[in-house]
C-alpha cells in the first residue's frame, strides 16, 4: 500500500486507545482546538474494571476538561477512610473533610464507567471509533510537514501531525518507539475487582484491610453499589483451580472482619475480574519520539496501591494538550511534555511500589512492625499525616485556554 500523501487532508491528531487516558487526551486536545480521532480496537467502550479513585490532583485536571463537577456529583461522601487489620482493629484513619481542607479538593470514588461516559459525552460525535484497530507505522519527524507520523487503521494508512499512544501496558506503540526497553515486569501481586449490586447491609467502614501479603478494599458508591477489591501475592498467571474466582476470594478472605466476607460472598461470580499487576519498573528514556507521545499505562504503568494509575493518565492528557500552541506544529510540545511528566510519574510509580512492599510483608514480626508504624502514623495530626501525600495530591494542572 502506498504511503499517504502528507499534503492530503488528514486528522491532525490520532489517539491509539480509548481507555480513560486516551479519551482524556482526546478531550484535552479538543479543548485546545486540535482536531482528533480516537481508535479503540474493542467493539465498545465497556470499561475493564469496576471502581476508580479520583484524588484531588486528578479532579483538578478533570476541571480543566470541564467534567470535574459532573463526577463529584456522582460520588458518595464518606466521613472517614483508613486501614484496618483483618481482626477489624483500626491501624490509621482520617476524615475526608480533612483531606478537602488540606488539599482544597476531595478524594472520591466513582464507577469507572461513569468516567468513560463523562469523557465521551464531552467529545464531538464521531470522535471515537470503536472496533478500529490502529497501529503506529512511522513516528515521523517534528518540524517538517513532509514527514508526518503514519498510523495504519482499518481505512488504510493515515498521516497525522500528532499521535498519542494510549494503548496500555502492552503498548505496541511503546515497543516501536523504544524497542530496547525491557518492558513491563510482574509485581508479584494479582488483583480481584467487582461491583456488588445489592450489598447485604451498608458497609460500616470505608477503606482497606491489610493482612499478611494481601489486602481487601471497600468503597460504597453513590448509586448503592459497593466497589470491592482484593490484592494478594501470587505467581503470575495463577488462577482459581476450579475457575471460580469468587470462591477464591472467600478462601483467602473468609475469616476477615465484616463486611469483607459478606461483600465477597454477595458478588456475582461472573462479575469478578482478576488481573495480574504488571508495572514499568524501569522508566522510559522519554515519553515521546518523533511526533508520538505516550501516556498512561503505555508510559508509566504502576502498581495500584496509591490509586494513581488513572489519575496520572489524566494529568498526562492535560499537560500534553496545554503545551500545544495555536497554529504551531503540535509535535513541538513533546520535549516539554516529557520534561514535565517523566520525573513526576516516575516518582509516583516508585511510591506505589513502596506501598506494595508494605502490603507484601508476610512474616509475623515484619507485619507487626508495619502495623505499629501505621498505628503511630495514625496518631499524628491530620496536617502531618496528610502532608505525606502532598507530593502526589498537591499538583495543579496548566490551563487549556489562553
Amino acid at each position: 500500500m502506498d504511503r499517504p500523501d502528507p499534503q492530503e487532508p488528514s486528522p491532525r491528531a490520532v489517539v491509539i486507545g480509548g481507555g480513560i487516558g486516551g479519551l482524556a487526551a482526546a478531550l484535552a486536545l479538543h479543548r485546545r482546538g486540535v482536531p482528533v480521532t480516537v481508535h479503540e480496537r474493542a467493539a465498545s467502550l465497556e470499561p475493564v474494571g469496576a471502581g476508580l479513585a479520583l484524588a484531588p490532583n486528578a479532579l483538578r485536571a478533570l476541571d480543566r476538561l470541564g467534567i470535574g463537577d459532573r463526577l463529584r456529583a456522582l460520588a458518595l461522601p464518606h466521613p472517614a477512610v483508613g486501614i484496618r487489620r483483618p481482626s477489624g482493629r483500626w491501624l490509621a484513619r482520617t476524615g475526608t473533610d480533612a483531606v478537602e481542607a488540606h488539599f482544597g479538593d476531595k478524594l472520591i470514588a466513582v464507577a469507572r464507567a461513569d468516567v468513560i461516559d463523562a469523557l465521551v459525552d464531552a467529545l464531538p460525535a464521531g470522535t471515537v471509533r470503536t472496533g478500529s484497530r490502529a497501529e503506529l507505522v512511522d513516528p515521523g519527524e517534528p518540524g517538517d510537514a513532509r514527514t508526518p507520523a503514519v498510523v495504519r487503521t482499518p481505512d488504510g494508512e493515515q498521516a497525522a501531525a500528532l499521535v498519542v499512544g494510549a494503548d496500555g501496558i502492552r503498548s505496541a506503540t511503546r515497543g516501536l518507539l523504544f524497542p530496547h526497553h525491557p518492558g513491563p515486569r510482574y509485581s508479584g501481586f494479582t488483583t480481584w475487582r467487582s461491583l456488588v449490586a445489592r450489598p447485604p447491609r451498608p458497609p460500616f467502614a470505608v477503606g482497606e484491610v491489610w493482612g499478611h501479603g494481601r489486602l481487601a478494599g471497600i468503597v460504597p458508591l453513590a448509586d448503592g453499589r459497593v466497589y470491592v477489591y482484593g490484592a494478594a501475592l501470587a505467581p503470575a498467571g495463577a488462577r482459581a483451580a476450579d475457575g471460580d474466582e469468587r470462591a477464591e476470594l472467600l478462601r483467602r478472605y473468609g475469616g476477615w472482619c465484616a463486611p469483607v466476607p459478606e461483600l465477597f460472598a454477595t458478588t456475582d461470580p461472573a462479575a469478578v475480574l482478576r488481573h495480574d499487576v504488571w508495572e514499568l519498573a524501569d522508566p522510559l528514556p522519554a515519553y515521546h519520539r518523533g511526533r508520538v507521545a505516550l501516556l498512561g499505562d503505555a508510559a508509566h504503568a504502576m502498581c495500584p496501591f496509591q490509586g494513581q494509575g488513572a489519575c496520572q493518565a489524566i494529568e498526562d492528557a492535560v499537560v500534553l494538550a496545554a503545551g500545544i500552541r495555536p497554529d504551531a506544529d503540535p509535535a513541538a510540545a513533546l520535549p516539554a511534555y516529557t520534561a514535565a511528566r517523566l520525573p513526576r510519574a516516575t516518582a509516583v510509580v516508585d511510591g506505589s511500589r513502596a506501598v506494595g512492599a508494605l502490603v507484601a510483608l508476610r512474616s509475623p514480626l515484619t507485619v507487626l512492625a508495619r502495623d505499629l508504624a501505621l498505628t503511630a502514623a495514625g496518631l499524628l495530626p491530620d496536617r502531618l499525616l496528610l502532608g505525606r501525600a502532598a507530593a502526589t495530591y498537591d499538583w495543579h494542572p496548566p490551563r487549556l485556554t489562553g
